[in-house]
């Protein structure tokens, strides 16, 4: 045992040095922070990535609710404008902002997004782009300013993500490549997602009646948590006019509130629905998420800068997956990346406190959920998609926000979070988050137990 503490004491007197002049000391003891192996500690060198603010607008049933005449561009800038006003962040100093969004042509959307960061108020100097990984476009484009802060490229992102569902509907446009018949992969590619629905349900025995229950529990929660005032603090009201179909005249609202979300929705409604997709099928309008209109951001930054600035952290981002699973049950992405992310955070399931998850269709999220084995009372709190809607590039900031808005009102008892969602075309994404105020008071760490030694010959 003297060689082996003996080796340690070498070690660490070359290590020395090289130690940054805000930590004076190490410790050959034992690691008492109680998190499993390989989950690495940084928050004391500030370079963790860390999440400050996190906005939406309300999400608004496509064509016919709050946004149906408002301008993509328009639902993206009050959010950006927001991320702004509410840290007194200078513009000047945001290195990238990326934004997530699938169904407008690419060249047109980042146009729009860059008009939109033009009205928010950030100058020609600040860079915008768009990114599309389908319906985690929002999520990945968080990934990716994160990536950008963690390598060095900047120390302040935007990741946002924007869908008009009202002004860009889902459709394929242009021809099909006839090559497509040769592999059935690439063919389950093209299968509308409904189908891909029916077939998780199919595959896995999801039954209608589960369905139908997840979908009056996601309405019941959102419900609740809108009547509780839980989203006023991650909705940015916004100003905008509504056009009466029949005379054509023009009024200003101000849209706050999620306008797809059924408070009254009951099974035996659902259940009088008949399917969509296939005749004796179990997917409905009422077990699908809703076809909507939103948008949303997020500011990251280096922590030793948000500290500098004296900026609260909401969060801390900790890990991210995107993995690739069978086209023609898509819906099963997160059972997948979820696992993934968390075993690159260093954690495990059972460490993961709440857990926002897309209700992209109740056939997938019940599969999901079952198969992870998640308590229930972790996942969607208040609500999902199947109530509060689902702009495909915007789903990803909304679940962000949502989530970490969540951990901060639990408060000890919720350290870490997942955001996850399944993928158009067969994949999953999820990412690991940590709330902010606790990442140095480890209140729900594991036991560790003693360390081995460093190598047989120590003794």
């Amino acid at each position: 045992m003297e060689k082996a503490i003996q080796r340690q004491r070498v070690l660490l007197d070359h290590l020395r040095p090289s130690l940054s002049p805000s930590v004076s000391d190490l410790s050959a003891s034992v690691c008492l922070a109680g998190d499993s192996a390989a989950y690495q500690r940084s928050a004391v060198f500030g370079d963790d990535v860390v999440i400050v603010a996190a906005y939406r607008t309300a999400l608004c049933k496509a064509k016919r609710g709050g946004f149906k005449d408002t301008h993509p561009d328009d639902l993206l800038a009050p959010v950006l404008k927001a991320v702004l006003e509410k840290t007194n962040l200078n513009p000047n100093e945001v290195g990238d902002i990326v934004v997530g969004t699938v169904l407008a042509p690419g060249s047109q959307r980042a146009s729009e997004c860059r008009m939109a960061a033009f009205y928010a108020g950030f100058p020609e100097t600040v860079p915008v782009r768009t990114v599309n990984r389908q319906c985690s476009s929002g999520l990945q484009a968080v990934a990716d300013v994160a990536a950008s802060i963690k390598a060095g490229f900047y120390d302040i992102g935007i990741g946002a993500g924007l869908e008009s569902m009202t002004a860009n509907p889902m459709a394929w446009e242009g021809s099909v490549n006839p090559k497509v018949n040769k592999y059935q992969q690439a063919q389950d590619c093209l299968l509308p997602m409904g189908i891909t629905s029916e077939n998780v349900a199919h595959r896995y025995g999801v039954t209608r009646q589960e369905q139908d229950q997840a979908a009056v529990a996601s309405h019941k929660k959102a419900a609740a948590a809108t009547a509780a005032g839980k989203f006023k603090d991650e909705i940015i009201p916004v100003v905008t006019k509504i056009v009466d179909l029949k005379t054509g005249e023009e009024k200003q609202v101000m849209i706050a509130v999620d306008d797809g979300i059924r408070p009254n929705t009951t099974l035996s409604d659902l259940a009088k629905l008949k399917p969509v997709f296939k005749k004796d099928g179990s997917t409905t309008a009422g077990n699908s998420s809703q076809v909507s209109d939103g948008a949303g951001a997020v500011l990251l930054m280096r922590r030793s800068v948000a500290v500098q600035k004296g900026l609260p952290i909401l969060g801390v981002f900790r890990s991210f997956a995107a993995v690739g699973v069978d086209p023609a049950v898509m819906g099963v992405g997160p059972a997948v990346a979820i696992p993934a992310a968390v075993k690159s955070a260093g954690l495990e399931i059972s460490d993961i406190d709440l857990y926002e998850i897309n209700e992209a269709f109740a056939s997938q999220f019940v599969y999901c959920a079952k198969k992870l084995e998640l308590d229930p009372e972790k996942v969607n709190v208040n609500g999902g998609a199947l109530a509060i809607g689902h702009p495909l590039g915007a789903t990803g900031a909304r679940c962000v926000g949502t989530l970490l808005h969540e951990m901060k009102r639990r408060g000890k008892d919720c350290r870490f979070g997942v955001v996850s969602m399944c993928i158009g075309t067969g994949m999953g994404a999820a990412a690991v988050l940590e709330r902010g105020d606790c990442v140095d008071e480890l209140c729900n760490a594991r036991k560790i137990q003693p360390q081995n030694l460093l190598s047989k010959d120590a003794l």
